[in-house]
């Protein structure tokens, strides 16, 4: 097994991360009474709290390792829009946002109540192709200033030219790591890696009958779109990756779940910020599978910095 990264590894490694953004917002209360007017708890809200979310949180997870964060995206020209560039510009991640004058910022409104989500309300729309095609020449030119590329797809509309994207990374020599989304797997053709789920890889193989047929299915899918490997996160029973090399399972970490939210934003930028600092795809799997089990211990979409991984220490020294 390979040696964990140093910081100033980690450090060198640069990761753009291309897709739908959000706006995580969260409203925080107590829930005392229930409503007159519906059967409902009424929240009384005593504190909002804004994260970043899809795409965002992606390269939040990244700049969390310590590694150079960059983000591709379209948000809208109104205030969640903002409050994006802003968080941003906290997490020290480098911000490409096209902005988009006719697009409402996507939000996911979360009300909570002693520490229970008990609704959650989402706003969104899709980007212009006017806007979208700005995106797309500026991440030809952004290829050159990154080593590894994710694509985080949420079925939002912000990667309507990912086959174009992934063609461009691929052939300048970038690794590209796909989360997927939807039952249409072609548009991901040439990509280095996907990471579905176990209900977002049934959608296009089908349900499999035991290991050996799901095996074959996803041989079959690999070979079919050309991917060089396949990472199918399994909730409480970890990870599995089908590669030439054959199946590796990894165990889940044995901690307490409070919260998968974006735990696979976890997952997929762990992967790529391992792999950037020289860990073999198997080793960086692994390590990918203990920040997961990391963020699943806190509340929303959360983050595994390089400390809670691999603890305190000085520069230059695992």
């Amino acid at each position: 097994m390979s040696a964990r990264p140093t910081r100033d590894n980690v450090g060198l490694v640069r990761v753009l991360t291309v897709g739908d953004v959000m706006l995580d917002r969260y409203w925080f209360g107590d829930a005392h009474r229930i409503s007159p007017e519906a059967p409902v708890p009424i929240v009384r809200v005593e504190r909002v709290d804004d994260r970043l979310g899809g795409a965002a949180n992606v390269a939040k997870n990244v700049a969390a390792l310590g590694a150079r964060a960059g983000l591709l995206s379209v948000v809208g020209t109104d205030e969640p829009g903002r409050a994006i560039e802003s968080l941003l510009t906290e997490g020290a991640i480098e911000s490409h946002l096209h902005r988009d004058s006719n697009l409402p910022t996507t939000i996911k409104l979360r009300v909570i109540g002693r520490q229970q989500q008990l609704l959650r309300i989402d706003f969104e729309d899709q980007p212009s192709h006017e806007v979208l095609r700005d995106k797309y020449e500026q991440f030809n030119a952004l290829l050159s200033a990154y080593d590894i590329v994710i694509m985080s797809d949420y079925g939002k509309g912000g990667l309507t030219h990912i086959r174009r994207m992934i063609e461009a990374a691929i052939g300048a020599g970038r690794r590209v790591l796909v989360d997927p989304k939807g039952d249409e797997y072609e548009r991901y053709r040439g990509a280095t890696l996907l990471t579905p789920n176990r209900s977002e890889l049934r959608d296009v193989i089908g349900r499999w009958s035991d290991e050996k047929e799901l095996e074959e299915k996803v041989a079959e899918l690999r070979h079919r779109l050309s991917i060089e490997a396949l990472l199918l996160t399994r909730s409480e029973e970890g990870m599995t990756l089908f590669s030439d090399d054959g199946r590796i399972d990894v165990a889940a970490e044995a901690r307490e779940v409070f919260d998968v939210t974006g735990a696979g934003d976890t997952v997929i930028a762990a992967l790529a910020v391992m792999l950037g600092a020289g860990l073999s795809l198997k080793d960086a799997v692994g390590e990918a599978n203990r920040a997961a089990g990391i963020v699943v211990g806190k509340l929303g979409t959360s983050t595994a910095s390089y400390d809670e991984m691999f603890g305190a220490g000085p520069k230059g020294t695992p």
